[in-house]
């Protein structure tokens, strides 16, 4: 039977053990457990626990000593809850023993318990407790700086006269070729100018009842296709100077010229396709009918499979080598569909640029037909070509601020906006690295611009020598 006085105290000791066996000394504002336990044959003394030296110890650096310490900032607090949480339960935050009144208890830990103490002498970790979920309200904070944009230099590191270069949105006077070698049609001539050496040569002249309307590398780079304005489409060897063969069909002029592999396709101000193969006598093995008005794109995809039509009737179409119509009419753009541009890091995927009225960018998925996205560049969209090194394609403008414009894809955020031609920027060719293009206005220039990253530093190459060929050595 328990005493009264034990009662009172809340002790609750065993049978046998005086109320005087158990009792607390102080020695110096210490404390010392002293327990005597009184038997008729002797006594001892025993202590039931080792209390090391902490002066030695790093306990402060994990925050363990109980003393009042700031809320930590970068996610320290949420870091120590989510914690907590996973080793007491979830019911843990809530749980406080009756009559602590905020005191510590065997049950409820330190509040500074398996906390780590930030140290604010060295930058925050990347490995910082942001990472942990940010869907639960806990404040993050982040600590990796954002990527700087690439650079891209905005004037032009050449720029060549181009007397002549016609102001006519629906021809295609312009291409670089896998060799180096630029061809240009001025007037009723083609200029074939070397980019290794700058050495300019005359390719041909079709005299003063035709002119030049088109040109177009062979993907080798050994021939260059001519379309005229008669309607005729010419075949000449770009080392030897000499026409290869004639071939006929189109019954107006042939502005827009596309290799694949093996054939080559032209479409006319008579809104008809051919398809031309050189290994065979006929002047052309198809014929594709499907536009409304004059044929100004045309772009192979990279599989040669699909053939992309864009025409004055606002109207993109996609071709299939086995049908005779269309597999695909797109009819969202609400203008003459004359840039178009196959994607080379995705298969399927279609970029088509709109005229005045549309100056819209879409993007087609030719799988299913999908348009994936619009973008409205505010200006007539001339041309449209990607960059093989990055995910990245190129717009040139005309009507009516002229730029050329460089986008990132598929978040289409503008990685440059170039300016320097005083006209449309009708012409784009593309270098056979794949880091510099040239655009073509009829202000009769020809401009260079660094705009791409190689596909090895992805960094582009800088050159800030401005050349210039006159008017007198081109012609």
């Amino acid at each position: 039977m328990d005493s009264p006085q034990a009662r009172k105290a809340g002790l609750n000791l065993p049978a046998g053990m005086a109320e005087r066996s158990l009792r607390l000394e102080t020695f110096s504002g210490s404390f010392r457990a002293i327990s005597n336990l009184s038997s008729p044959s002797k006594t001892s003394t025993c202590s039931d626990r080792f209390i090391p030296c902490r002066s030695s110890s790093r306990l402060h650096t994990f925050g363990l000593i109980e003393k009042a310490s700031p809320v930590k900032e970068g996610g320290n607090e949420a870091y120590s809850r989510l914690l907590k949480t996973e080793l007491f339960g979830s019911d843990f935050g809530s749980f406080s023993p009756a009559g602590s009144q905020g005191q510590g208890s065997p049950m409820s830990p330190s509040k500074n318990m398996l906390r780590f103490k930030t140290d604010h002498s060295t930058p925050n970790s990347p490995y910082s407790p942001s990472i942990f979920s940010q869907d639960a309200g806990y404040s993050s904070e982040i600590s990796t700086p954002p990527k700087p944009p690439r650079k891209v230099p905005k004037t032009p590191h050449k720029v060549l006269d181009a007397p002549s270069l016609q102001d006519d949105f629906y021809l295609n006077l312009v291409d670089w070729s896998s060799q180096n070698v630029l061809a240009v049609g001025l007037g009723t001539c083609v200029y074939l100018w070397s980019a290794s050496n700058c050495k300019v040569t005359k390719l041909c002249d079709l005299g003063p009842n035709d002119g030049v309307c088109s040109v177009q590398w062979t993907r080798e780079g050994s021939y260059i296709s001519i379309g005229t304005n008669l309607g005729q489409v010419q075949i000449w060897d770009g080392s030897q100077c000499k026409k290869v063969r004639t071939m006929g069909g189109h019954q107006t002029r042939t502005g827009v010229l596309a290799w694949n592999s093996r054939i080559l396709a032209s479409g006319s101000r008579d809104r008809n396709i051919l398809q031309h193969d050189l290994r065979v006598a006929s002047e052309f093995v198809n014929k594709l009918v499907g536009h409304k008005s004059e044929v100004c794109g045309l772009k192979w995809s990279n599989d040669d499979r699909e053939l992309a039509s864009g025409g004055n009737d606002n109207q993109l179409l996609v071709w299939n080598q086995h049908s005779q119509q269309p597999v695909l009419r797109l009819t969202e753009h609400t203008a003459a569909v004359k840039a178009i541009a196959w994607s080379p890091h995705q298969s399927g995927l279609l970029a088509s640029g709109g005229g005045t009225a549309d100056r819209c960018i879409r993007f087609w998925n030719t799988a299913n037909g999908h348009q994936l996205e619009s973008v409205d560049t505010g200006s007539q969209v001339c041309n449209l070509s990607w960059s093989k090194n990055v995910n990245e394609l190129v717009s040139t403008h005309g009507y009516s601020q002229n730029q050329i414009m460089v986008w990132k894809y598929p978040s289409m955020a503008k990685v440059a906006t170039l300016t320097g031609h005083t006209m449309r920027v009708l012409y784009l060719a593309m270098s056979p690295d794949g880091q510099t293009i040239v655009t073509g206005a009829g202000d009769e220039t020809l401009r260079f611009w660094n705009i791409f990253p190689s596909m090895k530093t992805q960094t582009p190459v800088r050159d800030t020598g401005l050349w210039s060929l006159g008017r007198t050595q081109i012609r």
